[in-house]
């Protein structure tokens, strides 16, 4: 898979989004070292501190569905018509629940932020999550 092909699946998982109090839309797609690939989108509720963020809802449904491992990017994508355009990044929270995921496979995954530039193309900054979360806290710590 394509690293356009990733964020594109990022873009329509955003579509889903269930985010009536922001109206910031977020798409995430996990892409595996088997390439699979699992979408995940924002989630808001009224009661704000429990809105799930869409890459917490991917790697959900990624160990729901027995995952364990083998992450090897990551897309992150937002609504085109909110903020400056820059790429977005995961929060810390969905910083650490990616690592996580990617220290159960012994992986530093590509994170591919995306933004919109003035032109209407997708921005991309790509950074490993170590990059993201340096000195993370994980499974390794405990055993």
């Amino acid at each position: 898979m394509t690293d356009a092909e990733l964020i594109a699946a990022a873009r329509g998982a955003a579509e889903h989004s269930y985010s009536p109090y922001s109206e910031y839309s977020v798409g995430a797609a996990l892409l595996f070292d088997d390439d699979a690939v699992i979408t995940g989108t924002n989630i808001e509720n009224a009661s704000y501190g429990l809105a799930l963020c869409a890459e917490t809802v991917a790697v959900a449904k990624a160990m729901a569905d027995g995952r364990r491992g083998g992450l090897t990017a990551v897309a992150v994508t937002g609504p085109a018509d909110k903020g400056d355009g820059a790429p977005i990044t995961p929060c810390g929270r969905c910083r650490q629940v990616l690592n996580e995921l990617a220290q159960l496979g012994g992986t530093d995954p590509d994170i591919h932020c995306v933004g919109v530039g003035e032109n209407g193309a997708d921005t991309v900054k790509t950074v490993k999550l170590s990059a993201l979360l340096p000195a993370a806290f994980g499974p390794a710590n405990l055993g």
